[in-house]
């Protein structure tokens, strides 16, 4: 049975108390997850996989050797490039599997402080480097565990019938994403920057150990068990067959942009640390900020675009959301052309750093154009019976690409840095192109309900 606690309130603002504690709670997590992913690539390459530590993490032989075995040889990034992909795929994979166990065994409460344990615990072998790999399996069950249920919880604290309030709960509790998405590389990124890489990986341990904190405190508001909505088995029509079908088309065409967004946490780290002059005034620019600066615009850019949309619906001609997921692809292909028009103009000189801050700001606003529409399509479009199952494809696209994201970042060692943005602009362009090929079928499909 659902436990509601809407009539706990913060004065005007009408949202149960148990919203805030999550958003704060979520604030830290964030935090504690974007720091340590924003130091994983560059702390592989220029230490942990080098001679003097490799031969100390527990595992990594073997696991290397099982890898190889499907990829062939690797080099020192393109094996970091993989680790990082198939972490960052699997953290978008195990919420399913969390959510399944929250509904049918423990509740989301349950669930939620037994993901923040395990990602602490994550985050503190992060400071050693045998259990480095342990680290990472820690860190993606905790994360299975808590990042979808924690999202339910939300939901779950207003009635049925409250969709205005829920929707305004929802960009509270995403804010609080996105915060913890700037603050985390920054903090994390200048402490291992002065102190050492451990230190970094130590501060996001407690953070996340505040998260936790911060979720017990607020215990008593929260809904201990989030009833999944049960609907009466109906017979799919061909219709809606048709809308399934659109939609999982468009989650295909998303991956291209995904793929080309996620690149900037993998190997654009590492092109950094080697090709940008980060100096500025005697101050060396940790190459985790870099991390920061999408998220910060993520945040900015929402009133921008929605005051933008708005001027254009009241002309009648807002984009549609093909259109915007399009538009997303052609901004997402335009940031990594960025750095290819820097890399050639620079010559043999270093990248100057605000080249890397432009693509990235580019990359934060072709995110907010791509997927946060997707998300709201889907919402919008699925059918009745199988909306939150689509919803789940919705995040196995991110799965999907996050693999790839690895895989095609092992290439880097392989091309030029020129080159190797190019493909990935060509790659967001492919995103937009297929909009523009199949955008009507996939419309009228779209509309056919």
């Amino acid at each position: 049975m659902t436990i509601a606690v809407a009539d706990e309130r913060h004065g005007a603002l009408e949202h149960p108390k148990g919203l805030y504690y999550l958003a704060c709670t979520e604030v830290w997590e964030r935090f504690s997850y974007y720091g340590m992913t924003s130091l994983l690539v560059l702390y592989m390459v220029d230490q942990l996989f080098t001679p003097g530590h490799a031969e100390h993490v527990a595992g990594l032989a073997g696991f290397r050797t099982v890898l190889e075995s499907v990829t062939g040889p690797l080099s020192q990034q393109a094996f970091a490039s993989q680790i990082f992909g198939l972490y960052s795929g699997f953290v978008y994979f195990t919420p399913f599997i969390g959510g399944a166990i929250a509904d049918r065994w423990i509740g989301q409460r349950t669930a939620v402080v037994m993901g923040a344990l395990l990602m602490a615990a994550g985050q503190i072998a992060m400071v050693l480097d045998a259990t480095f790999l342990v680290a990472l399996l820690l860190l993606v069950i905790g994360s299975g565990l808590l990042k979808g249920n924690i999202a339910s919880q939300v939901g779950g604290l207003y009635p049925a019938d409250a969709e205005a309030r829920r929707a305004h709960g929802f960009v509270i509790f995403s804010t609080g994403i996105n915060i913890g998405a700037v603050i985390g590389p920054l903090a994390c990124g200048l402490l291992a920057q002065i102190y050492g890489w451990h230190y970094g990986f130590a501060l996001g341990a407690a953070l996340m150990l505040v998260g936790l904190a911060t979720y017990l405190h607020g215990y008593r508001f929260l809904p201990a068990r989030v009833e999944r909505t049960r609907h009466a088995a109906t017979k799919l029509t061909r219709s809606d067959w048709r809308i399934i079908c659109a939609l999982l088309a468009v989650m295909l065409i998303t991956v291209f942009q995904s793929v080309s967004y996620y690149q900037a946490y993998n190997v654009r780290p590492v092109w950094i640390d080697e090709h940008v002059a980060s100096s500025v005034g005697g101050f060396h620019i940790p190459v985790p900020w870099y991390q920061s600066i999408d998220a910060l615009f993520s945040i900015i850019g929402v009133p921008l675009l929605l005051w933008i949309w708005h001027r254009q619906a009241a002309r009648g001609g807002e984009p549609d959301d093909l259109a915007k997921i399009k538009t997303g692809a052609w901004l997402a292909a335009a940031s990594n052309l960025i750095l290819v028009g820097a890399i050639l103009g620079a010559g043999d000189k270093q990248v100057g750093a605000i080249w890397p801050f432009l693509s990235s700001v580019g990359l934060g606003i072709a995110f907010l154009y791509y997927w946060p529409t997707l998300l709201a399509l889907v919402s919008r479009a699925a059918p009745v019976a199988v909306n939150a199952t689509l919803m789940g494809f919705a995040y196995v696209s991110l799965f999907v690409s996050n693999i790839l994201v690895g895989w095609i970042g092992g290439l880097y060692g392989a091309m030029s840095p020129a080159a190797f943005w190019t493909l990935h602009a060509a790659i967001a362009a492919a995103g937009g192109v297929s909009v523009l090929l199949f955008g009507t079928r996939l419309r009228r499909a779209l509309r056919s309900h």
